[in-house]
C-alpha cells in the first residue's frame, strides 16, 4: 500500500490562489498519526554555514519527531562528539539542540568546526546537514601612513579603502570626522570593493577628512581607516608648490585638467569575466573618469536585459540581476561616454549552479507487501553527483535488504516487510554545495481512521470554491467516497473534484450546494466515516466605490462606499490611509456611507481604501486623493565642470506636490551689468536635473531654477554660487543701425548699443566709420564711446552714404559690421506739381491729376502729394464766404487722387504739393471747379393748420440743403377710410416759390395722409408726412356704447374689461367698493328727479356749445382736432391743451409723444387711486382696464399700425352728449 499526498491538477483562476494555498496546506499535514510507530524525522535544524557572535553562548539546534521518541547524538568534524566530557556542553532534555556556554568561560575558536546531529528509533535514523560553526571576527585596520594627495583640477583619483576582511565581509562607507557620510554623485561614488573614485577633482574635493568606515554587523562594530588628505589646486599653484622641495612621487599624477574622453578607473582593460551562482545577485561594475564627466550605458550582447530582474545602483555604474539563472549567462557592456568620445568594456558573465532539488525524495507509507520507490532528482551546474544513504550509512556498506534496488537516483521497494522499514538520505553535491534530504520507509498495518472533526461546519460564498476536508490515514492506502444528504449517492467527479488527500472540492458552490456531506474512508482492514455540514452564502459586494478625486488644500473631499451582503452575515467597514489606519484627526469623519475629510492638506494626499470585512469574505475598494498644488522650489544648487564657456548646474527638484513637474526653467542674473534682474538661460524636461549651460564672457553668473507643473510654476530657488568669466571681444556689432539727417547740412547715425552682457569685456566703444555711396572718397571713421549717435555735420544735402559702426572693448574688435546705407538731411522741396487737372465726376466727386515733379527737386523722401480744396462760391446763394480748407494726402508717387463728400451745386479750388520727410512744397496754380446740381434734402417743416369741413391749410419751409435751384413742390396725400384702409393716392404740384397752400374739396370728417418733398433740375429729394383730419359734421354725431364687462378678482386686486363703441379720446370712471356697500346706491336714477334735472341742464349746455362753434367756424376761427391716434406710424397731433382749449400744432416725428404738461393721465397710462377716484386711459377700439395692486385703475390702448384708417367720427369730446353726460358721472 502507498499513501502519496498529491492532488490532482486543477486549473483555478487568481481569485481561487488561496484556496490552493488552504489545500496544499491540508495535503503537507497528512502524515502519520504521532501514536503510530514511525521513524524519525528531522523538524528543525540550524544552517549550513552558522556565523555565531563570539561573544554569546553557542546554540546548535537539532529537533526530531518519531515514534518511539528518537535519540540524539553528534559528530564534529566526522567524528563522534562526546557532550558528556565537555562541561560547557549540554543537551536539551527531550531534544537534541546543543547549548555551549563560552560566556562564563572558554573561547568561540575552540568549537569551530563541522556538526552533524543524528536522530534514531527501532526505526531508523535521520541525520542533519553538516553544520559548519565559525566565530565573527571584526578585525582592525592596519596601521599605515597615508600621505596627502595633491591634484590638479580635474584629475581622476581613486581613494584606496582595502578593508580588513572579516566574518561577515564588512560594509563599507565614507564619512568625515562629523561621522557625516560624504556626498556622492554621477562625478564622485563609492566602488563594489569599498574604494572612492572621482572621475574629475573639483577644488571644493579639498579635504583632510576623507574616512573609510567598515560595519560588522555580528559584532555590531564599526571600523575606521586612517583619514586620507586631498588637496586640489590649479595649474599656477601646482608650479609653485613644486618648487617647494616636494619630490615627484609626492604627487598622485600631472595630466592635464583639459577635457578629455572617457578612460575606466574599473575594471581594467577591454574586456574581464565575472562567474555568479544561480539565484545569487548579479552585480557588475564600471567606473570612468573623464573631463566632462562621463555617463554609464549597459547592454546585453545578443539579447535584452531582463525587464523585471534589472536594477541600477550608484548613478548607473553598477548593474544588478537579482535571481540570476543559466539563461543570464552572456556577453554585458559598458559603455563611458562624454561630449568628447566613448569608450566600452565587456564583462563575460558565466552562471554556476549549486544542486537544487526537481525531485526531492518523499516519505514512504507501505502496508506488509507492498512496492513502492524513492525518488531524489537534482541539478547543477555542474550535474551534481548523487548518493545514497541508509539509517546515517552509505548504502554500500549498510546491511543488506531484499526488498530494495538502488537504481541511479532511485530506490525500488518490493514486497516490503515491518523490516524494511528505515530512514534513506540522498545527497547531491558539486563543487558549488550539497543538499541532503531525509525520507523515510514505515511498513504498517492499519485501519482507516479520519482525522477530520465530525460535523464540522463549514460556510462559503456563493459562486466560490467550497473544500470539504476529510484528512485520513490507513494502511493499506482507503479509499474515499462521498455521500451527500441521509441517503445520497456517491457523488462523482463530474461536478465534483475528489483529491487523492480525501478533500472534496465544489468547484462552483451554489445555494443548492447547501447540506450535509457524509466522507466514508475504506481499506481491507476496515471502514470509517464522517459527516460535515456546508452552508453557502450571499457574497459581499461594494455597489457603490469611492472615487478619484483631485482637489486642492483647504477644501473639502468625500469618499462613498456603499456594501451589500448576506442578511445571515455581520459586516464591519472600516476605512484605511495607505493601508494603514486613518489619522487620528477630528478633520477625518466617517458615517455609515462615507468619508469626508475636511481642510485638506498635503499629507492627507494618500490611496483610501473602504474595506469590508465578514466572517467569510472581505472586499475592499480604493480610490486615491490627489493635493495638487505647484511644486515646491529646487534645493542644493550645484556647479561643476567649470569651463571658460560652459558650466554643468545640478540641482535637487523639490516635492511635486502630487502634480509631476512638466519643466524647469533656469534663469541667471549678471551682477557685474544687472544687478537684481533675472534673464531666461534654459529650459529642460521634468525629469532632467542637471543641465549643460553655455556661458558668455565676462559675466558674473548666478543661477536659480524654477520647477513647472500643471498647476503652476514654483517658486524660484535659492541663487547658485557666483561664477565669473573671463573677458573676450564682442561677439557681435550693435544693430539697427541708420544714417538720417537732422538738418540738411548733416548726417545723424543711431544703433542700438550692446548691452552689458553683450560687451564681453569693459571698456565698450563703437568705431562709427561713413563714406559718400556715389564718390570715391576713403572712410571717415571716428571712436565714440558707449553711446548710441554720433553726427557728422557739413554734409550735402540729401546725399546718400554708406555706414558701419563697430564694436570693440580692452580685448579686441567684434568681427567686421555690415554696411548700411543712409542719407544726410532733407530740405523742404523746390518745385510745385504741374498740369493739375480736375475732372468732376458727378456732384459729390471729383478727380484730380497732376504731373510728379523731378526727383532732384524733391531734396529728400518722397512721401507724397498733399490736395488741399475748398469751396469759394454757393451757386444758388451767391454769397462768398470763407470755408476751412481741407486735406487730402496721397503716399508715394501717386499723380491722381479722389475727392469724395463735396456739396453739390457748388464752386471749389484746389492746389497740390508734394511732400518729403521736411516738410511740403511750394503749393501749385488754384484750379477752381464747380459740381452740379443735386436732389434737395426734405422741406425743413410742414404744418397742417386751419382743418375745416372739406378743407385743410398746410404750411411749410424750403430745404435747408436745396443743392440746385428748387423747381417745385410735389404734394401726394390719400385719405384713410373707415377700416383703417389707405384710399388712392392723389398728387398736387406747387410753385418753388410758395410755402403754403389750402387744400380744398376734402370729405368732411375724414383722416388724410400726406407726402411732401421738392424738386430740383436733378430731381425730387426726401419726403415729409404727416396726417390730418377734416372737420366732423355735428349731425353724424355716434353715441358712445360700452358692452361685455367682466370682471375678476384675485386676493389684492381686480381685473376689469370690456368693450367700447363711439367717439375717440373720452373718458373712463371706474366706480368700485366693498361688497354690500353700494347696495343702498343700486337704484333707478333715471326715476329721480335731481337726475332729470341734471340731464337737462347738460342738454342746454351742449346745445350753447353748438352755436358757440358754429358761428366761430363762419368766422374762420379754430376748431378743435382730436390727437392723433397712436397706431400710425406718421407724425401725431398733439393733445388738446387743457387750459385754454386749443389744439396742439402738428409735428413731423414719427415716434409716438408722452402727454404734454397738464393731461391728467401721467406718462405710464396709469392714475394712483390717492390722486384720483377716476382713470383716463387712451382711446381705441378695445379697451382693457384692470386695477393694480393698490386699487388704482390701468388702462392700456392697442394702437393700429399706420395702413389702418381713423375712425369715421372725429371730433371732440365736447359736442358729444354722451362725453358730456359721463364727464358727471
Amino acid at each position: 500500500m502507498q499513501l502519496k499526498i498529491m492532488p490532482k491538477k486543477k486549473r483555478l483562476s487568481a481569485g481561487k490562489v488561496p484556496l490552493i494555498l488552504f489545500l496544499c496546506q491540508m495535503i503537507s499535514a497528512l502524515e502519520v498519526p504521532l501514536d503510530l510507530v514511525q521513524p524519525p524525522t528531522i523538524t528543525q535544524q540550524s544552517p549550513k554555514d552558522y556565523i555565531i557572535d563570539p561573544r554569546e553562548n553557542i546554540v546548535i539546534q537539532c529537533e526530531a519527531k518519531g515514534k518511539p521518541p528518537p535519540s540524539f547524538s553528534w559528530t564534529r568534524n566526522g567524528t563522534h562528539f562526546d557532550i558528556d566530557k565537555d562541561p560547557l556542553v549540554t543537551m536539551k532534555p527531550g531534544s537534541g539542540t546543543l547549548i555551549i556556554n563560552i560566556m562564563s568561560e572558554g573561547k568561540a575558536e575552540t568549537y569551530e568546526g563541522v556538526y552533524q546531529c543524528t536522530a534514531r528509533n527501532e526505526r531508523g535514523a535521520a541525520i542533519s546537514n553538516n553544520i559548519v560553526i565559525r566565530p565573527s571576527r571584526s578585525p582592525l585596520w592596519t596601521k599605515e601612513k597615508l600621505e596627502p594627495m595633491i591634484l590638479q583640477n580635474g584629475q581622476p583619483l581613486v581613494l584606496p579603502c582595502r578593508p580588513p576582511i572579516g566574518l561577515p565581509p564588512a560594509i563599507i562607507f565614507w564619512m568625515d570626522n562629523s561621522f557625516q557620510r560624504l556626498p556622492q554623485s554621477e562625478r564622485v561614488s563609492q566602488g563594489l570593493n569599498g574604494d572612492l573614485y572621482f572621475s574629475n577633482v573639483l577644488p571644493e574635493d579639498t579635504r583632510e577628512d576623507y574616512i573609510c568606515y567598515a560595519r560588522f554587523n555580528h559584532t555590531q562594530t564599526i571600523q575606521q581607516k586612517q583619514p586620507i588628505s586631498v588637496k586640489v589646486i590649479s595649474v599656477d599653484e601646482l608650479n609653485d608648490t613644486l618648487a617647494a622641495n616636494l619630490s615627484d612621487t609626492e604627487f598622485y599624477s600631472a595630466r592635464s585638467s583639459r577635457e578629455r574622453p572617457p578612460t575606466f578607473l574599473t575594471p581594467e582593460g577591454n574586456a574581464s569575466h565575472k562567474e555568479e551562482l544561480r539565484g545569487n545577485v548579479l552585480s557588475l561594475e564600471c567606473i570612468a573618469e573623464g573631463l566632462p564627466t562621463p555617463i554609464i550605458y549597459w547592454i546585453k550582447e545578443d539579447g535584452t536585459l531582463p525587464i523585471n530582474r534589472t536594477f541600477y545602483r550608484n548613478f548607473k555604474k553598477t548593474l544588478q540581476i537579482t535571481h540570476v539563472s543559466e539563461a543570464d549567462s552572456g556577453n554585458y557592456q559598458c559603455i563611458a561616454k562624454n561630449p568628447l568620445g566613448a569608450i566600452h568594456h565587456t564583462i563575460s558573465v558565466t552562471v554556476k549552479a549549486a544542486p537544487y532539488w526537481i525531485v526531492a525524495p518523499q516519505n514512504l507509507v507501505l502496508s506488509p507487501g507492498e512496492d513502492g520507490s524513492l525518488i531524489c532528482r537534482a541539478n547543477g551546474n555542474p550535474k551534481p553527483r548523487i548518493s545514497w544513504l541508509t539509517n546515517g550509512v552509505p548504502v554500500e556498506i549498510a546491511p543488506d535488504d531484499p526488498s530494495r534496488k538502488i537504481d541511479g537516483d532511485t530506490i525500488i521497494f518490493s514486497n516490503v516487510q515491518e523490516r524494511s522499514s528505515a530512514v534513506y538520505q540522498c545527497n547531491a553535491s558539486n563543487e558549488y554545495g550539497y543538499l541532503l534530504a531525509n525520507a523515510f520507509v514505515n511498513v504498517l498495518a492499519e485501519p482507516p481512521r479520519i482525522l477530520t472533526s465530525a460535523n464540522t461546519l463549514y460556510q462559503v460564498i456563493a459562486n466560490s470554491p467550497a473544500l470539504l476536508d476529510c484528512a485520513f490515514f490507513g494502511s493499506p492506502l482507503p479509499t474515499i467516497e462521498w455521500f451527500k444528504g441521509a441517503k445520497g449517492r456517491a457523488l462523482h467527479e463530474d461536478i465534483y473534484v475528489l483529491h487523492e488527500n480525501g478533500t472534496l472540492e465544489i468547484p462552483v458552490a451554489q445555494k443548492d450546494s447547501t447540506g450535509t456531506y457524509t466522507c466514508v474512508a475504506r481499506n481491507k482492514l476496515g471502514m470509517a466515516k464522517n459527516e460535515v455540514h456546508l452552508e453557502i452564502k450571499d457574497p459581499t459586494r461594494i455597489i457603490k466605490q469611492p472615487e478619484y478625486a483631485i482637489v486642492q488644500r483647504g477644501s473639502t473631499v468625500s469618499f462613498e462606499c456603499k456594501v451589500k451582503h448576506d442578511h445571515t452575515l455581520i459586516p464591519t467597514v472600516m476605512w484605511l490611509k495607505d493601508n494603514g489606519e486613518l489619522p487620528n484627526d477630528e478633520r477625518f469623519t466617517v458615517d455609515k456611507d462615507h468619508l469626508a475629510v475636511t481642510d485638506v492638506d498635503d499629507g492627507d494626499a494618500g490611496t483610501y481604501t473602504c474595506v469590508a470585512n465578514t466572517t467569510l469574505d472581505k472586499v475592499s475598494a480604493s480610490a486615491v486623493l490627489s493635493v495638487v498644488d505647484v511644486p515646491n522650489p529646487p534645493i542644493d544648487l550645484e556647479l561643476t565642470n567649470q569651463l571658460d564657456k560652459s558650466v554643468q548646474l545640478s540641482w535637487t527638484p523639490g516635492d511635486d506636490n502630487n502634480s509631476p513637474i512638466t519643466k524647469f526653467i533656469i534663469e541667471y542674473e549678471d551682477t557685474i551689468h544687472e544687478v537684481g534682474l533675472w534673464h531666461h538661460q534654459a529650459e529642460v524636461p521634468g525629469t532632467q536635473t542637471t543641465a549643460q549651460l553655455m556661458l558668455s564672457p565676462y559675466v558674473n553668473y548666478s543661477f536659480r531654477v524654477t520647477a513647472v507643473n500643471n498647476i503652476g510654476q514654483s517658486l524660484p530657488s535659492k541663487a547658485s554660487e557666483q561664477y565669473f568669466t573671463k573677458a573676450a571681444e564682442p561677439d557681435t556689432n550693435p544693430t539697427a543701425v541708420e544714417g538720417l539727417g537732422s538738418e540738411p547740412d548733416n548726417l545723424v547715425i543711431t544703433w542700438k548699443p550692446l548691452n552689458g552682457f553683450e560687451s564681453n569685456g569693459p571698456g565698450l566703444q563703437y568705431k562709427v566709420s561713413w563714406r559718400q555711396k556715389d564718390g570715391d572718397d576713403e572712410w571717415t571713421s571716428v571712436l565714440v564711446a558707449n553711446v548710441s549717435k554720433y553726427i557728422v555735420s557739413g554734409t550735402p544735402t540729401f546725399v546718400p552714404y554708406l555706414i558701419k559702426v563697430q564694436a570693440l572693448n580692452n580685448v579686441g574688435f567684434a568681427p567686421e559690421p555690415a554696411e548700411v546705407m543712409g542719407h544726410s538731411g532733407e530740405d523742404l522741396p523746390m518745385v510745385a506739381p504741374g498740369n493739375v487737372q480736375v475732372n468732376v465726376v458727378n456732384n459729390t466727386l471729383a478727380e484730380v491729376h497732376w504731373d510728379p515733379v523731378p526727383l532732384k527737386s524733391i531734396r529728400g523722401h518722397l512721401q507724397g502729394y498733399r490736395i488741399y480744396y475748398w469751396k469759394i462760391q454757393s451757386s444758388s446763394r451767391r454769397d462768398k464766404r470763407h470755408i476751412e480748407k481741407k486735406i487730402l494726402t496721397f503716399q508715394g508717387s501717386k499723380t491722381h487722387g479722389m475727392l469724395p463728400g463735396l456739396e453739390p451745386f457748388s464752386h471749389y479750388a484746389l492746389n497740390v504739393r508734394v511732400v518729403n520727410g521736411k516738410g511740403e512744397g511750394p503749393a501749385s496754380p488754384d484750379r477752381v471747379f464747380h459740381t452740379p446740381e443735386g436732389v434737395p434734402s426734405a422741406p425743413s417743416s410742414l404744418k397742417i393748420v386751419n382743418p375745416s369741413l372739406d378743407s385743410l391749410t398746410l404750411e411749410w419751409d424750403p430745404p435747408s440743403h436745396p443743392n440746385g435751384i428748387l423747381t417745385e413742390y410735389t404734394l401726394k396725400y390719400q385719405p384713410i377710410n373707415s377700416t383703417h384702409e389707405l384710399g388712392p393716392l392723389l398728387d398736387l404740384k406747387i410753385p418753388a416759390n410758395k410755402t403754403s397752400w389750402i387744400l380744398k374739396n376734402l370729405n368732411f370728417s375724414t383722416r388724410y395722409k400726406f407726402y411732401f418733398y421738392a424738386h430740383t433740375s436733378a430731381g425730387p429729394g426726401s419726403h415729409l408726412t404727416e396726417e390730418a383730419v377734416t372737420t366732423m359734421d355735428a349731425v353724424q354725431a355716434v353715441n358712445p356704447r360700452i358692452s361685455n364687462l367682466t370682471a375678476t378678482a384675485a386676493e389684492t386686486y381686480a381685473n376689469i374689461s370690456w368693450e367700447y363703441e363711439g367717439p375717440e379720446r373720452v373718458k373712463f370712471y371706474v366706480e368700485y367698493g366693498v361688497a354690500g356697500t353700494m347696495a343702498s346706491r343700486q337704484v333707478d336714477i333715471a326715476t329721480q328727479g335731481w337726475f332729470i334735472g341734471l340731464m337737462c341742464a347738460v342738454a342746454l349746455l351742449i346745445l350753447i356749445l353748438l352755436i358757440v362753434c358754429f358761428i366761430r367756424r363762419n368766422k374762420g376761427g379754430k376748431y378743435p382736432v382730436k390727437e392723433k391716434e397712436d397706431a400710425h406710424a406718421d407724425p401725431e397731433i398733439q393733445p388738446m391743451k387743457e387750459d385754454d382749449g386749443t389744439f396742439g400744432e402738428y409735428s413731423d416725428a414719427e415716434d409716438h409723444k408722452p402727454l404734454k404738461k397738464g393731461s391728467r393721465t401721467p406718462s405710464d397710462r396709469t392714475v394712483k387711486k390717492e390722486d384720483s377716484d377716476d382713470s383716463l386711459v387712451d382711446y381705441g377700439e378695445g379697451v382693457n382696464g384692470q386695477f393694480n395692486e393698490d386699487g388704482s385703475f390701468i388702462g392700456q390702448y392697442s394702437g393700429k399700425k399706420e395702413k389702418e384708417p381713423a375712425e369715421g367720427n372725429e371730433s371732440s369730446e365736447a359736442p358729444s352728449p354722451v362725453n358730456a353726460m359721463n364727464s358727471f358721472v
